[in-house]
């Protein structure tokens, strides 16, 4: 059993008070078969030689500044003692001697960081993850993983047992697909977020946890989907409608705006009046891109000027995406965008249920029903590709595609698209 008290060891009116280690360590080596070891090092509490001698241990003291003192002093000491006697209890007697005092005491007072334990299942880690990396992730992304990790609560509340990132292999894969598929989950949905699941074990990977040999090649093949885009045609449409509402006016010239500087909505509904700036009689818009932090300066295409011009050299009142995703639909209704297209609309596929089961259901649509924010960033690259010689590259640098074959793949040009394409110069 250990015992601590503290001396005052000093000449001088103030001074750091002593520590004082004593414990008993039975040994048979020594003639009594036990040893008693006292142990001293120095504290960081200062006092003065008159407090600690002539009023520390005064009882029914009347004087408040002493009570306050003594009730300052004896919290301190409790704490020192209540530290080093646990730290006492999970060490092993032989190696405690004067060293051993001196760095419990170091650690009293700079505390080592407790590591963070991090979490071997997948629920909680995509957590741990976020939490991680939030500043270098957009709240775009951090909205896309919670609801994965939320699909993976009810995966696992499915399956009866906890998702670990150790098992994340072929057979999770199979598993993961059939659950997926059972809850009409769309096979690009699959094989996208098995991609971000195959990102977290990674991360986890980096961070010293153990991960399946089969985590690399887990794949699922991506369904061709046929986006649909705004013509040129149809872009004109749009613009010589006459809106009688407000809010349809305001998101009818949003849109052309969109398609015609082919940012995402994130980039373009944060579009103002100084960010223009006008080099050689050319109006050039320069920003700051949301989601990739790339400076962008792009032009100002004549469609978009007559957008400025129309409302004294501002652009339209920004309003929310979902307004915004609402409001265009009807704008191309208005606006007759009404030829049958194949695609996806947003559906309930489960409307007898207690809970909306809202998913992605293909069919046969009048097009103004799939039009969506993305559409103008789909419209400038499928529009301007090919048109009047303008090079790829510099339709790449404005849509902020890494290659001209993400490009390709994301206006949907397949290898016969390219070779019909070619011929044209035979």
């Amino acid at each position: 059993m250990a015992s601590v008290n503290f001396l005052y060891r000093s000449s001088k009116s103030e001074a750091y008070l002593n520590i004082r280690l004593l414990f008993r360590f039975h040994d048979s080596e020594f003639k009594k078969g036990y040893k008693d070891i006292v142990l001293g090092a120095k504290t960081k509490l200062k006092v003065s030689e008159h407090y600690w001698n002539k009023q520390h241990n005064l009882k029914r003291v009347k004087d408040v500044e002493v009570v306050n003192r003594q009730s300052e002093v004896n919290a301190e000491l409790n704490s020192i003692k209540s530290y080093v006697l646990d730290a006492f209890e999970k060490s092993d007697p032989s190696n405690v001697d004067k060293e051993w005092l001196v760095s419990a005491l170091n650690d009293y007072y700079s505390p080592k960081t407790k590591a963070q334990k991090i979490p071997e299942d997948l629920i909680s880690f995509i957590k741990y993850y976020i939490e991680e990396r939030q500043e270098d992730i957009s709240e775009a992304s951090i909205k896309k993983f919670n609801v994965i990790r939320n699909k993976m609560i009810r995966m696992q509340a499915a399956r009866g047992k906890t998702i670990l990132i150790s098992e994340i292999g072929e057979t999770f894969k199979q598993e993961l697909i059939k659950y997926y598929k059972k809850e009409k989950y769309s096979q690009n949905t699959i094989q996208r977020e098995l991609v971000f699941i195959k990102s977290f074990c990674k991360y986890a990977k980096k961070k010293g946890l153990p991960t399946h040999p089969e985590l690399l090649d887990l794949k699922v093949k991506k369904e061709p989907v046929k986006s649909i885009y705004l013509s040129f045609e149809e872009l004109e449409k749009i613009q010589n409608k006459e809106y009688s509402k407000e809010h349809l006016d305001n998101a009818r010239d949003w849109l052309i705006i969109s398609c015609y500087t082919g940012q995402r909505i994130s980039d373009f509904m944060r579009f103002t009046s100084d960010m223009i700036r006008v080099e050689n009689g050319k109006s050039l818009i320069e920003f700051k891109q949301k989601k990739t932090n790339k400076l962008m300066t792009i032009p100002v295409h004549p469609k978009v000027q007559e957008i400025l011009n129309k409302r004294d050299g501002q652009f339209p009142r920004a309003i929310s995406d979902q307004k915004y995703n609402d409001y265009i639909k009807t704008v191309c209704q208005l606006a007759k965008i009404n030829d049958k297209v194949s695609g996806k609309v947003q559906a309930n596929i489960d409307p007898e249920a207690d809970k909306s089961k809202i998913r992605r259901v293909p069919g046969k649509y009048e097009k103004w029903k799939l039009v969506s924010s993305h559409v103008g960033r789909r419209s400038f690259a499928s529009n301007f590709y090919g048109h009047n010689n303008i090079p790829t590259s510099y339709l790449i640098y404005v849509t902020g595609h890494t290659t001209e074959a993400a490009f390709l793949n994301y206006i949907g040009k397949s290898n016969k698209d390219l070779a019909l394409e070619l011929t044209n110069y035979f």
